[in-house]
């Protein structure tokens, strides 16, 4: 049943030292204001698991709170490196981490498997690439049925998935709109799920019924964090904030301009910046 709770509460009350933890947004409902409260926290030694990680996956790296991380594709989008990422895999600063990628196909069937409660997702994929060489984690089974050799992987099953969505219910109903990835999924595969929104609503009446609605009882907790996706986008309400993808990539090319920018805006602000930096809230 889902509790409404301040963002630092629900951090708090959800996510602990060592845990599996997904922050999901496919381009845009990226949880960011979620993750900065969890550098703010200091939470550490986590696993994190994310379709195509990027910004918010460099700076808990680069914030050293990272030990592993299961991924597919690692960048900062539309720009290029995940520097504090490469900087902890080839000289382990802050610290060293361990990293499993696979496809996005493979990911996405994970959570799939991992919301249906299953051990492995089976579908067919990494067929002739070479990655399965390097991937250990990637296995081959045999189809009873027809005799096909299909991929197999583990399936994902986080302690905690967060999430950011456009509107929450009072009864804590959850709206998505527009562009969907693996959100849904990731929280029905996790033990928690912690989902940040933009405002929060008496019902959601006069809506298409094939919007997207995770009822309240597959959510721990909600929090109302308008501009939460910032810089990412939240369709209907802010656009992508392309300049600070840009402006990325050269504060994270530098350990200390790094370290001073989170600290600046990050470890010395609150959740409520986030509004504040999204124009037009």
């Amino acid at each position: 049943m889902a509790k409404f709770q301040s963002l630092k509460e629900a951090v708090a009350d959800n996510l602990r030292d060592g845990d599996t933890v997904a922050f999901e947004g496919f381009t845009h409902l990226i949880p960011h204001a979620a993750a900065h409260e969890v550098i703010r926290q200091g939470i550490k030694d986590l696993t994190l698991i994310r379709m195509t990680p990027d910004i918010i996956y460099d700076q808990l790296i680069g914030m050293g709170l990272a030990k592993k991380v299961v991924f597919s594709y690692a960048g900062n989008p539309g720009v290029g490196l995940l520097r504090r990422m490469r900087d902890a895999i080839e000289n382990k600063w802050p610290r060293a981490i361990e990293t499993v990628e696979h496809s996005h196909a493979a990911m996405a069937n994970a959570y799939e498997a991992g919301a249906a409660g299953l051990p492995c997702a089976v579908f067919r994929g990494y067929r002739g690439a070479g990655l399965k060489e390097v991937n250990p984690a990637i296995k081959s089974v045999v189809c009873p049925f027809t005799g096909e050799e299909l991929a197999a992987v583990p399936a994902h099953r986080p302690d905690v998935t967060f999430i950011h969505a456009q509107k929450a219910s009072r009864r804590g109903d959850v709206l998505i709109e527009g562009i969907i990835g693996v959100q849904k999924e990731a929280v029905l595969a996790a033990k928690r799920a912690v989902v940040t929104v933009e405002e929060i609503v008496d019902d959601f009446n006069d809506l298409h019924p094939n919007l997207c609605v995770l009822p309240h009882w597959t959510v721990t907790s909600l929090v109302h964090v308008p501009g939460g996706a910032h810089p990412s986008y939240t369709h209907g309400y802010y656009s992508r904030d392309n300049a600070s993808y840009l402006e990325w990539d050269k504060i994270s090319a530098d350990r200390d301009l790094f370290t001073q920018w989170m600290k600046a805006n990050v470890l010395d602000v609150g959740p409520d910046v986030f509004a504040s930096r999204v124009k037009g809230l």
